[in-house]
Formats: structure tokens, sequence, C-alpha cells
């Protein structure tokens, strides 16, 4: 059996039983076959559009752990199809190639597409999956990036990914401690492309991002994208230009399919988050089930996104909500927003930390999904407390209200 039969025969099996069978197949490359095993089985969900292709060849695990998602690559297409219009002509490139992922869904928007990556197996890599991917006008270009850089053409769009860990494996988080730094070389990035996008790691602060290449080149960032999926933060994604003189930065805080768009000027002239005053706890049941929507309390908690940004006061006025707290970044209201960008809950009850309040409040309750914001306690440390298996259909939110009250909302999801 070759070893393309061998991995398509064996690509649903536990890759650690099959690497513990390697002697039985001396004569195939069991370290590469069980590479492009996990790679497949990696990309069913990550990647679908490549499980889907044959031909595929698979990078080594770190290199598929740390690509790009087809849903956040997909993100990327949208926002660059935004970016270069209408032009009969466009030519792309990527300064820092990697696995190809982004690249491989961003080149069929343009007329050329370069890659560039300074590593040969990458290089050869995506040669051959550019080809199993039918993208023929793809060109890869082997070596560093900045020193090619003069010699590509005017270009519609430079996207460039800069390296995330330093020369020891550990992650670096700060844009100048990339590689290669852009700071420097941001003058000279904008000059050879009409339009620059930049991904960048998701644990940056947008604020402090925005203040480092403003500094370096003024003016010049039209839009950052917080970009989330399934509720937890992938990328930072700046989009950057010298054409379009506003200067008015538009912040876009995305997650799956909802979005929540502000601006940089508008964050930094936003007040303070407008919070509860008082919590009604007496009786404890502050909802009656059978009541019509607008006598109802629902809770509302942001999506990873919009934590990430931070832009709690804003998000307030818009949708005319009040906080908890100021640290609790969690919203009530009597009006139910159906898509609010984040989680929808119905609160049901209310209970103190007091423990016979707790016992009357939870009884019957004998699992729930918990979450814990400005609380003593982690998730876990309450679950074990109260005793509460998880899972289940109840949401139980654990905060701390602005007169240091620790409170627990007993909710059911809005679907």
């Amino acid at each position: 059996m070759g070893i393309k039969a061998f991995i398509l025969a064996h690509r649903n099996d536990d890759t650690r039983t099959l690497a513990l069978q390697a002697s039985k197949h001396p004569d195939l490359d069991m370290a590469f076959a069980i590479d492009q095993i996990r790679g497949w089985q990696k990309a069913r969900n990550k990647l679908p559009s490549w499980a889907a292709c044959e031909d595929i060849t698979y990078p080594p695990p770190l290199a598929m752990e740390q690509c790009s998602s087809e849903q956040t690559a997909r993100y990327k297409v949208d926002l660059c199809q935004k970016i270069i219009g209408g032009k009969e002509r466009h030519i792309l490139a990527d300064l820092t190639g990697g696995a190809g992922v982004d690249f491989s869904f961003l080149a069929p928007l343009f007329t050329q597409a370069i890659y560039i990556e300074r590593q040969d197996t990458l290089c050869q890599l995506a040669r051959h999956n550019l080809c199993a991917l039918g993208l023929d006008h793809a060109e890869v270009r082997e070596g560093d990036a900045i020193a090619l850089l003069d010699s590509l053409p005017h270009l519609s769009l430079l996207f460039i990914d800069p390296a995330r860990r330093d020369q020891h494996g550990a992650r670096t988080f700060a844009i100048s401690d990339c590689t290669p730094d852009i700071l420097p070389i941001l003058p000279r990035l904008l000059e050879k492309a009409d339009h620059l996008m930049v991904k960048l790691s998701p644990m940056l602060d947008w604020h402090e991002t925005l203040k480092s290449l403003d500094n370096a080149c003024p003016n010049t960032v039209r839009e950052i994208h917080i970009v989330a999926a399934a509720n937890e933060c992938k990328e930072l994604l700046v989009w950057l230009s010298t054409h379009h003189g506003n200067t008015n930065t538009v912040v876009c805080c995305a997650n799956d399919r909802q979005t929540f768009i502000t601006d940089s000027e508008t964050e930094q002239h936003a007040g303070s988050t407008p919070c509860i005053n008082e919590i009604p706890l007496v009786p404890t049941r502050i909802i009656d089930p059978a009541s019509p929507i607008g006598s109802t309390y629902w809770l509302y908690e942001p999506n990873a996104a919009i934590m990430k940004a931070g832009c709690f006061a804003t998000l307030a006025e818009r949708f005319s909500l009040q906080a908890i707290a100021p640290n609790s970044h969690l919203f009530l209201s009597t009006r139910h927003i159906p898509h609010f960008p984040g989680r929808v809950m119905r609160i049901i009850d209310t209970t103190t930390m007091n423990k016979r309040q707790l016992r009357e409040t939870l009884k019957g309750i004998t699992k729930a999904n918990i979450t814990t914001r400005n609380f003593p306690l982690t998730a876990d440390q309450l679950r074990k407390r109260l005793r509460l298996a998880d899972g289940g259909d109840t949401y139980l939110f654990a905060t701390t209200t602005s007169d240091k009250q620790h409170l627990i909302f007993i909710c059911k999801k809005e679907l």
C-alpha cells in the first residue's frame, strides 16, 4: 500500500495508536503519514474547504494549530472585497505566507497573487497546495519579504502576518517584538501598496495598537477589526491606507455573525457606563414567567470581541442598557433586544450568597452553566460550593454590584 492510500485508509483512526504500530509499516514514512492524518482531522472542522480537497498536503501540527481557520480567512475575504472595490485588475502580495491559508482564500479575488516565505519547506508546500486548490495564477517566491519588497510591482493589497514568537519559541504580543517589526518600515509598505492589511495577536490592546501605528504613519489606520469565532478572540486585523482622508478610525467587533461598530473618536470621548443603583431582590423572585416581556428583566452579556474592545459605555448607550456594576460587564434591561451582540438571558430569579436564600432559590436545580464576573470565586469554585453539575438549560451569572453585594442571577437562555 502506498503512503497516499495508507493516509486515506486510516485518516479517521487514532493517530496515537497508529504511531505505536509504526513498526508494522517499515516501508512507509509514518511520521509524515501521521502528520497528514492529524492535519486532515484538524481541517475537517477548522478548514473544511481544504479537507474536501484530496490532494492537500498539511503542514506539521504546530503550523496547523497556529494557522487561520476558514471562518477567519473568509472574514478577511469580505474585508478585502470592501477594500479593493471594483477595480478591473488587482495585485496581492502576502509577505508572510506561512501555511498559506489566508493567501489561498484571498488569492481568488486578484488577477495576480504573490506568496512570499523565507522557509523552503513552506514554499514547497505552498506550490503543491495552491496548485491542488486550482490557484494557477498564484506565484510563490522564496526569500526575505522585506528584501524582496522592491522587486514587487505596485500592489492593490499587501497582507502581512508578523510572526508572534521569538527565536526561542516564546509568544510575543507587542508589535515591535514581532518579526518583521512593521513599525519602522510602515511608510515603505504603504508606498508599495494602495492598501495594507495587518494581522496581529488578539492579545493586543487596540488603543495601543492604534497609537503605535499612528505614531509610525499618522492618519493611515482606516479600520481595526477585533475578530472572534465561537466567542473566542482570534485575531486583530488592521486596515491601513494613505487613500481616503478620514482620520477617524472605525472599530469593528465581530463574533461569528454578530457585529458591533464604533469608532476611535466615540470611544475616546465615551463617558462612564451607567449602572443600576438598586437590584430588586424583595421578593427574591423578580420575574413572573407568565408576565409579558415588557415587565421582564433581561440580562445581556457582550460577546468576546466587545469584551476585548472594552466599548461598554457605547454599548450601553446604543441599546439603552444599565450595567450591574462598572466592572461586571453584565447589563440589565426590561426590554428584550433580539439582535444584541452577545448572549441574551431571561432572568428567572436572583439570590444573594446567604445560605438560606441560596438553598431556597436553587431548590430543584441540579446542574447549571456558571459564569462569574467581578466575583470572588471562579466558576468551578462556585459550582463546587453550590454542589451543581455542569450543563443543562439553567444559567447562573455571579457578580458584584456597585454596593459590593454578591449576587447570583438565575437565567434561561433566549434562543
